[in-house]
Order: structure tokens, then C-alpha cells, then sequence
């Protein structure tokens, strides 16, 4: 695999198109956030409506170097909803939120650049 931007690459083994369909990646829409300062690293706890298909679930996600809780109510996220949950210390996170890191370590979360239907499915 060529450098990317003329940075060493790491290998990354290829998967089937099968394989890229069993993960379940959906857009959702922040109903409620909080702090979560029982996390063992800084994190916010969210509640995200998938829509009718899949209604409403709860993530804990590491996002605090570019969010608050308050600011992130009413916006669009995508996330992985096909994940067994997880206990995240006294909260049970039901979904992963996508996000990436940035130069610095934080995470920017990943979001459909114009609206849309909550639960609609990445294809």
C-alpha cells in the first residue's frame, strides 16, 4: 500500500464487501447529553434516536476536546448499532459513534454533512 500525504502506511488486510455490510453503521440524531465523570478517561453519555426501526440508544463516547454535553443535542451522528453493548462503569453504551482523531488526539465525530433520515443506513 503506497504512504498516504508521505507518511508511512500501516497494512490493513482487505475484507469482502459481505463483511463491510455486517456492520450495521446508521445516522441518529443526539436527544440528550451528559457529562460522564465516573468514565476512567473524560467522556460525555449520549442518547441518540436511530428512528422507528431501531428507536433510541445510549452511547458513552471520548469526545470532550471538541464538544459539550449542552452542544451536541440536535445533532446528527453515525454510529455502529449492531454491536453487542458494553458496560462503561455504572452506563450501558448500546452503540459505537464514529468519530476521528485529530492531530492532537481528540476525536471529531463523524456526521452527514446535510440531513437526514434518522436510522438511515451507510451504504
Amino acid at each position: 500500500m503506497p504512504p498516504l500525504n508521505g507518511r508511512a502506511s500501516l497494512a490493513v488486510a482487505e475484507i469482502g464487501f459481505d463483511d463491510f455490510m455486517a456492520v450495521d453503521i446508521r445516522a441518529g440524531t443526539v436527544l440528550r447529553a451528559e457529562s460522564f465523570p465516573e468514565a476512567r478517561k473524560p467522556a460525555i453519555k449520549l442518547w441518540i434516536d436511530f428512528g422507528d426501526e431501531i428507536g433510541e440508544k445510549k452511547s458513552s463516547a471520548q469526545i470532550t476536546a471538541h464538544y459539550a454535553p449542552e452542544e451536541l443535542v440536535g445533532t446528527q451522528v453515525m454510529a455502529v448499532v449492531n454491536f453487542p453493548p458494553r458496560q462503561i462503569g455504572p452506563f450501558m453504551s448500546e452503540v459505537l459513534v464514529l468519530g476521528v482523531h485529530d492531530a492532537e488526539g481528540g476525536v471529531v465525530l463523524v456526521t452527514p454533512d446535510k440531513g437526514v433520515p434518522d436510522g438511515g443506513r451507510l451504504s
